[in-house]
């Protein structure tokens, strides 16, 4: 098969597939392995501090002199109050309690919100070539800084809207979602119901209407679903929970081995974690927080008050109680070096074209 095409000849790359920035999975290892491979190793640094932005950039370089991809969270933080929160705060004491753990006031109070607008200088400083992200689309002066140093720009949509808006914002690529996907929607149109577009459909759209590259996400796994995505006019593909399970992963175990034994209807779209909608294998903390009735609050105001909840479960290796992104149809994912999976993918391809 040929693989070369404009996507790979613009960001000098040997095959038009992309490893999902997946944040608390991914990893610079991750990234690295699969760079080295001559695809798009994506290191996930959305909300974090400079600090540890600058430490992840660095860690990567260090691991690869190929491109890779810096993923960014482009959201807006809501203004809230204590007491609007108070009663998810009360329920997530009493839920840990009832599960063994200890969570205290302080560790629900006081949280430290970073934006996007923190790593801008940093990405620009370490000559990060290729910046994507998600959650809605950057400020006009982001925008031209990174155009400036010669940065290209991939966004996420998840319906048409979407990236016609990225489109006349001047962003060079575009990440069209399918509902398909695991982990966080990258829809950002305020005041309109979430799209729930199957990445058959979405795609063609996108294609069709706006005249920039579409990359496919969502639910692609294997060659048959690698070449559709081609076939339906994607110029690379990017794949996230076939590495969840990587040795390279931040997945605790008991969430890497339920990947195998996943159905088709295992996954839901929740915002029980997060505060915004996201895919993943439903468990008991989602029942919890649903069955309570409470409001939840906006993300990344929910997401910081469950962290240290997920962080004392995922210590424990416990699955009921931290979030399972995945995509639907997790179940092909398998536990072996990155490296060996994304080989896999591509060895898929190539013979797939022989039959």
């Amino acid at each position: 098969m040929n693989w070369t095409n404009n996507f790979t000849k613009k960001l000098n790359l040997q095959y038009p597939i992309i490893q999902a920035p997946m944040f608390g999975v991914s990893t610079p290892e991750m990234a690295a392995a699969i760079s080295n491979l001559g695809g798009l190793g994506s290191l996930a640094v959305g909300g974090l501090s400079p600090d540890a932005t600058i430490q992840l950039i660095g860690k990567t370089k260090s691991l690869t002199n190929k491109p890779f991809a810096v993923n960014l969270f482009v959201h807006e933080v809501p203004s809230y109050n204590e007491d609007e929160v108070l009663p998810m705060k009360q329920f997530l004491i009493s839920l840990a309690k009832k599960r063994g753990y200890v969570l205290s006031e302080d560790d629900l109070t006081n949280f430290q919100f970073y934006t996007y607008r923190d790593q801008i200088d940093i990405l620009i400083k370490e000559n990060i070539r290729i910046v994507s992200f998600t959650f809605g689309n950057l400020d006009k002066d982001s925008i031209n800084q990174l155009k400036e140093t010669g940065s290209t720009l991939i966004g996420t949509a998840t319906c048409l809207e979407e990236a016609v808006i990225l489109y006349d914002h001047g962003i060079d690529m575009i990440t069209a979602q399918g509902i398909e996907a695991g982990g966080h929607r990258g829809s950002f149109i305020e005041n309109k119901d979430l799209p729930q577009i199957g990445l058959i459909a979405l795609v063609p759209q996108i294609v069709k209407e706006v005249p920039f590259p579409v990359i496919a996400a969502g639910g692609i796994y294997n060659a048959q679903t690698i070449r559709a995505a081609f076939d339906l006019g994607a110029v690379a593909v990017q794949i996230g929970s076939a590495f969840i399970a990587s040795t390279e992963s931040l997945a605790i175990p008991s969430y890497q081995q339920l990947l195998s034994n996943t159905t088709a209807t295992d996954t839901t779209l929740t915002r029980a974690f997060s505060g915004r909608w996201a895919r993943g294998i439903t468990n008991e903390f989602m029942r919890e927080v649903e069955k309570s009735g409470l409001k939840i609050p906006p993300y990344p105001i929910q997401n910081s008050l469950t962290t240290k909840f997920r962080k004392l479960a995922q210590q424990n290796n416990d699955k009921e109680y931290t979030n399972l992104w995945a995509r639907q149809s997790a179940k092909t994912s398998e536990i072996k070096a990155s490296k060996d999976i994304f080989l896999d993918l591509i060895k898929q391809v190539e013979e797939s074209e022989k039959l």
